[in-house]
Formats: C-alpha cells, sequence, structure tokens
C-alpha cells in the first residue's frame, strides 16, 4: 500500500490542492518530483490520502483562526472529490521542536490504532514549507513539494494556502466582502467556501486582524514617576507568572495595564501558549512607547504580540466572544479611583462580554479587608525618623510643587511612621474631596491613631510610596474586601474559581508594617495584620 501523508494547519484549502493532489494520486508523472526536483517512481499507486492536522489544540488566532473540527469537516468534503480514501488525524501542537514530524507519525500510528504505521517504503509526504521538508527528509522521506517552487529562495509556483488567507484578510480590512473576494472565488476550494460562509468564519478572521483604534496621548496622572513603575513591574514579571500560569487559556490573551509588557513576555516563551496572540493594552503613552521599543528589539518570545495605546475603561476594546483570557495587575482600583465606581462596574462586565464561552479573566490587585469598618487602634513608629525634635517633625504639611518630586520624596523619607500618618491625613483623596476621619486616643502612657480598619489600610499599603506619593493619594486600594469582589464579578455572570482568595503579602508585613505599625482592637488585643492582596479568578459561564 501506497500512502501520501499531507501534513499542515489546513485552515483553508485551495482549488490549486485539489488539482495538484488529484494529478499525484493519479500517478502524475510530471508532478511526482520530490523537493529536491528528482523523480519518484511508484511501485504501486497511492491508495491513501492521510491528513495531518496540526495545532489541533489552538484555535481563535491569527496563526490558527479555525478549531480543529471545522477544519476536518472542510477536509471530508474536499476529499469526496478525489478518488483515494481519505484519513483525517489530529495533531497537537508540542512547540519549537526538531523532532515534531517524529511525532507526527507516532500519533497517527497510536489514533489508528496501529492501522498506519507510516515508513519511508510505504509513504510520500507532501509539504510546501521547508523546515517541514527538512525534517521528513531526516528521516528519510520523500517529500513532494506542492506550491514550492525554489526551497533556497522560497518561492511559489502559485499561492499557498496562507498567502491567499492573507490576501483576502488584508483586503477585508479595507472594507471589501470576503465573500465577494477575487481570491476566495478564484482560489479557495468549494469545501472551505461552504464551511467559511456557514459559520461566517471570514468575518470571524478578519476581526481577528483588525486592531483597537489608538487613542491620543494620555494619562491618568500628571504626577506618576514612571521608572518606578517599569523597575517594580520588571524585577515581578516572573512572580506574576506564577500566580496566573495554571489560569491562562491559549487562544487570544490580553493583558490590559500591561505597563512595558513585561507579563506578556514571560508568557510568550510558555510552550503551551506558542500558537497564541498577545495583546498589552496601555493608556500611558511612556510605557506604550517602551512597550512597542522592546518588541522592536526582539525581547519577545512570539510572533504575533501586539501593543495598543487605548482607554481600557472607556468601553469594549475586542469584538464580544473573542478573547480567551485577560489579565489585569494593579489595575482594577486605578478605574475605581480615577473614574469611579460606575466606571469600574462597566469594565467588568465589558470584559464578560469580550470574552468567548469558558474563557478567563486573571485580576490580581490589592484588596480591602473584610471587617474594614471595624474601628482599630494603630500604634505608630515615632522614632524612625530624622526630620524633628523628640520624633515629631515641626512641619509635616510642607508644600511642594508637582516638578519637584525629589524634594517630596527626600522630606517624607525623613518623616517618622507617625508624621508620615499625619501627612496622609491631610493628602488622601483630598483633590477628590475626601477627609480622613480619626481620632489621637491614649491608653495609659501609650498614644493610638483610632480610624476604622478600612482607612488604616489605606494608610498602610501607601506610607512606603514615597516617590510617588501625589500619584497614590489619589488612589483607593480597600473600597471592596474579597467578599464584595465576588459578589461584583458574580453578578456580572462570572463564575469565581474555588482557587481565587485574598492573601497577607508577607515580605510587605516583614519590610514595611512589622516594627513600625502595630494594630489592636478597643480592648487593647493585638490584631493580626491584614490582607494585602487578592487573586481572583473568574470564568465565563
Amino acid at each position: 500500500m501506497q500512502n501520501l501523508l499531507f501534513p499542515g494547519r489546513h485552515h483553508l484549502l485551495t482549488n490549486f490542492q485539489l488539482e495538484y493532489l488529484t494529478r499525484v494520486t493519479s500517478g502524475d508523472r510530471e508532478l511526482l518530483r520530490d523537493a529536491q526536483g528528482k523523480p519518484i517512481e511508484l511501485t504501486e499507486p497511492i491508495q491513501t490520502l492521510i491528513w495531518a492536522v496540526t495545532s489541533a489544540n489552538h484555535c481563535n488566532t491569527r496563526r490558527n483562526p479555525l478549531p480543529a473540527h471545522r477544519r476536518e469537516v472542510a477536509i471530508e468534503e474536499f476529499a469526496t472529490q478525489l478518488d483515494v480514501d481519505s484519513y483525517v488525524f489530529l495533531i497537537d501542537d508540542l512547540g519549537f521542536t526538531e523532532r515534531y514530524s517524529e511525532y507526527v507519525l507516532k500519533k497517527i500510528c497510536v489514533d489508528s490504532l496501529g492501522r498506519f504505521a507510516l515508513t519511508p517504503e510505504n509513504t510520500l509526504v507532501a509539504s510546501s514549507t521547508p523546515e517541514v521538508i527538512s525534517q521528513y527528509e531526516r528521516l528519510g522521506y520523500r517529500v513532494l513539494p506542492v506550491e514550492l517552487l525554489d526551497r533556497e529562495k522560497v518561492t511559489f509556483v502559485t499561492d499557498p494556502p496562507w498567502e491567499v488567507m492573507n490576501k483576502i484578510i488584508a483586503d477585508g480590512l479595507k472594507g471589501e466582502d470576503w465573500r465577494k473576494n477575487s481570491h476566495f472565488i478564484g482560489k479557495v476550494a468549494r469545501a472551505t467556501r461552504r464551511l467559511y460562509k456557514k459559520y461566517g468564519y471570514g468575518d470571524q478572521i478578519i476581526d481577528l486582524h483588525r486592531s483597537p483604534l489608538l487613542t491620543e496621548d494620555g494619562d491618568l496622572t500628571a504626577t506618576r514617576d514612571y521608572n518606578t513603575y517599569v523597575r517594580s513591574f520588571d524585577s515581578g514579571a516572573s512572580r506574576k507568572l506564577s500566580l496566573v500560569r495554571e489560569f491562562v487559556q491559549p487562544g487570544r490573551i490580553v493583558d490590559i495595564g500591561c505597563c512595558t509588557g513585561a507579563l506578556l513576555r514571560e508568557l510568550t516563551f510558555e510552550p503551551k501558549l506558542r500558537e497564541s496572540d498577545f495583546y498589552g493594552i496601555e493608556v500611558a503613552r511612556p510605557l506604550y512607547a517602551e512597550c512597542l521599543h522592546r518588541k522592536e528589539q526582539g525581547l519577545f518570545g512570539a510572533e504575533n504580540v501586539f501593543f495598543y495605546q487605548k482607554d481600557f475603561a472607556a468601553g469594549q476594546l475586542f469584538a464580544s466572544n473573542s478573547i480567551n483570557t485577560f489579565t489585569t495587575f494593579a489595575l482594577t482600583h486605578e478605574i475605581e479611583s480615577y473614574s469611579g465606581r460606575d466606571a469600574l462596574e462597566s469594565f467588568i462586565h465589558s470584559l464578560y462580554a469580550q470574552l468567548a464561552i469558558g474563557g478567563c479573566w486573571i485580576n490580581v490587585d490589592v484588596v480591602g479587608p473584610r471587617d474594614k469598618t471595624k474601628r482599630v487602634l494603630m500604634k505608630l513608629q515615632k522614632q524612625d525618623g530624622i526630620q524633628g525634635k523628640d520624633g515629631i517633625a515641626e512641619e509635616t504639611d510642607k508644600q511642594f510643587s508637582r516638578e519637584d518630586r525629589q524634594g517630596l520624596k527626600e522630606f517624607l523619607d525623613g518623616l517618622s511612621t507617625y508624621e508620615r500618618f499625619l501627612r496622609f491625613s491631610k493628602d488622601f483623596r483630598r483633590d477628590e474631596g475626601f477627609q480622613l476621619s480619626y481620632e489621637v486616643v491614649h491608653r495609659g502612657s501609650e498614644q493610638f491613631i483610632a480610624l476604622s480598619l478600612q482607612h488604616a489600610c489605606e494608610f498602610l499599603s501607601k506610607k512606603d510610596y514615597t516617590d510617588n506619593w501625589s500619584s497614590e493619594m489619589h488612589e483607593t486600594f480597600c473600597f471592596w474586601d474579597f467578599p464584595q469582589w465576588m459578589a461584583a464579578v458574580r453578578g456580572a455572570g462570572f463564575r469565581v474559581l474555588e482557587a481565587s482568595t485574598d492573601y497577607v503579602n508577607p515580605w510587605i508585613v516583614d519590610n514595611r508594617y512589622r516594627n513600625r505599625v502595630e494594630l489592636y482592637d478597643e480592648s487593647l488585643q493585638p490584631l493580626e495584620y491584614p490582607v494585602t492582596n487578592m487573586v481572583l479568578v473568574a470564568v465565563k459561564a
């Protein structure tokens, strides 16, 4: 028995392929030449055509727009026009490996229960991809070049399927109806045309290549030092990856508020995500520019990485039901802080609309304590400053110009924790009309600050951001506790995974809280330090 193995993604089948396979399987000597130009003498006719549909576990991306089962449908219809038996096998992607061809052959043997044990003696291979050709040649197989004319210059006798698709997409992005496109009508095989029209795949594929519109230069605040944020996000990228790795789904992956693209870069090197499309959305012009610069330097591990400057809270960025994974780090509290509650709730509903069924939103952010209205006593260190006499500075509300960030930082760094709270009580959301409610109380010889646990946590979470103090004073971290977060997300239609949790960051406790701040209830019983962060994993039901 003589077999013809035809490996490929097979998202689009062409009339050229139909003619080529018809002639080859009928024994046309003109076409029976391998990729080196040498004639192939068949000892017996080709009786079986075996389709290996590669990247079968990927869909909804630019490289792999169609799910494997739809590709198989088109192949089965296409094969009815051939005079040989045809079989389809779905092959998962393994990432970059020089042994992928071996895996394909073994997978077919296993999936066929040993019926198709393909060897160089009983099988020819058909492929127009030079890398694929080389892999099978190293295993001893003769390879038919299909559309390939010159493997060194990588030229073709006619457009291969991916180039036909690119031309249809290019015209579609210009507004042309893909159903009337000359390439679609003249070059695409009937089986694919019928499939695309029936399920509207042309619209979906073109939309995958459509970019969100860019906004004009903008930012949330004019008081932010982005160097600090860049260093923080870059140094924490591997830690962020460890938090989200198990939940990120392949396909279209969007990191909103991506900073410099550091997390996306880590994701591009994940083997299971190799065939995915990666999108970074960043509103701040300096950070967006840095994302583009890093892409130009080739720092990402995948080709399909795209960045857009866009106001993520202004509305829907992508088509409904089109995204597989959203990630947001330290973002949602900024929406609440700068745009308000309605904007945050609208953002949550917008993410739900854009996710595909079963798609995932991973939100990592600060969070409020669960008993945030509880009145607590806060004992603050007075001896860790250098400004004043007897541990108290004469002036804690000294004013600085917006441009003098360094002067403000040096001043704040010199204040004790107690003094810094006094400054915080005046600055926190002052521009938003907020006035912090607290009182100084004494228990015996000890002095405490009495206030709600929520506002104590607001101070704890911000007291060390002296290099971005003016910016941080606009932001509220503790507006929702974790149960309130889950209720809001479920209210939008999401299902919250059990892995979701709020937690105390031990590094923050050891390096920022301990020996500086102590918390007590009103009976002076010591309290544990409250939660600092959350990981919320929400799935579109």
